[in-house]
Formats: C-alpha cells, structure tokens, sequence
C-alpha cells in the first residue's frame, strides 16, 4: 500500500498484519480522489475526518494532495500512529482521536471532508455520521465518502444527499452532502 498522488506519492505505508483491519486497495483511492477532484473541487485546504481510520490511507492521500488538516479517529490508532509518524513534517497538520463513533463526542473541530470506511454489515456508518453531526464534527455541506461492501445497504439520515455511488470490487463507495 503507497500513497498514489500528491507530495508524498509513491511513499509506503504500514499494512496491517490481520484481517481485522480492510484497507481502501491504491486503485479504489485514487478513483475517490478523481471524482473528488472532478465533481467537488478536490481537497486542497481542506480539514479532513477520516473515521474508522485503520491504516489512515485516505486521510493520509487527502494531505498529500494538498489538505490543510486530517484527524482520525479510530477504537485502536495503533496503525494510523504508525502510518503518521511516516509524516514527520506534518505533524502539527494531524491529529488522533481513539474514540468509539457510536458514543457522544465532544468536537474538536468542524470538517469540510469526511471519510467513513466501517467494518462492513454493521451499520456503523449511519450511526457514526448522525452522531458526528450532532456532536458538530461536520461542516454544513462537507462531502462525505462512505465506503461498505458492494451489497450493503446505507441508510443515512435525509439531512445527507447521496450524490453519487461507484462499486470497486467489494466495495461500495458512496459520495454524500451535508445539509444540516
């Protein structure tokens, strides 16, 4: 697993050593940041959340394409931490949250760009995303990229505009606003 574009493009990351952890594949990364690009303006400057973060991939491509700003959030950063610290230079641009989505959070921040990649069939996601944006983790109209298995169904709140949905292999990804 690399980073595929940007100022740290062909940098190695740590790839996990378990099943447990189901890192975004490069091609499916770059797909994301190529509608990204094309459909919302890319990600230069801006703050970025990439929760259930795992390995940090795609928080960690949105900062070597110009974002301005990641936090991950995740129940075990053991592997994000070990991906970050890859990044020296950008240390003070990224922060970790160890944290369960599903609980009541207290902000640190408001996000213009939010990645959610939950274990798959247990419909984290929905939960994760409405109580971000109770607790005012997220921007009024962020982009937020939610990834599940290619047969899952996502039901967001209505308050998230699905805007667009690709299916890379077994996976699924979906493009949303936010409308607050």
């Amino acid at each position: 697993m690399r980073i595929v574009a940007g100022k740290y493009r062909g940098k190695k990351l740590i790839t996990p050593q378990n099943t447990e952890v189901r890192p975004t594949s490069d091609r499916a990364r770059e797909s994301i940041f190529n509608i990204l690009y094309s459909r919302f303006g890319g990600v230069q400057d801006k703050s970025v959340l990439d929760v259930f973060a795992g390995t940090g991939a795609l928080g960690l491509e949105a900062l070597s394409r110009g974002a301005k700003k990641v936090c991950f959030v995740d129940k075990d950063v053991k592997l994000v931490r070990q991906n970050a610290a890859l990044f020296p230079s950008e240390k003070d641009n990224i922060d970790i949250l160890c944290a369960d989505l599903c609980l009541p959070l207290r902000a640190k921040g408001a996000y213009d760009l939010i990645f959610s990649d939950a274990p798959y069939d247990k419909g984290l996601n929905e939960k994760a995303l409405e109580n971000l944006a109770q607790s005012g983790f997220i921007l009024p109209e962020a982009v937020c990229v939610v990834e599940t298995r290619h047969n899952e169904t996502l039901y967001l709140p209505q308050n998230f505009e699905r805007v667009d949905e690709r299916v890379y292999g077994m996976a699924k990804v979906c493009f949303f606003i936010f409308h607050p």
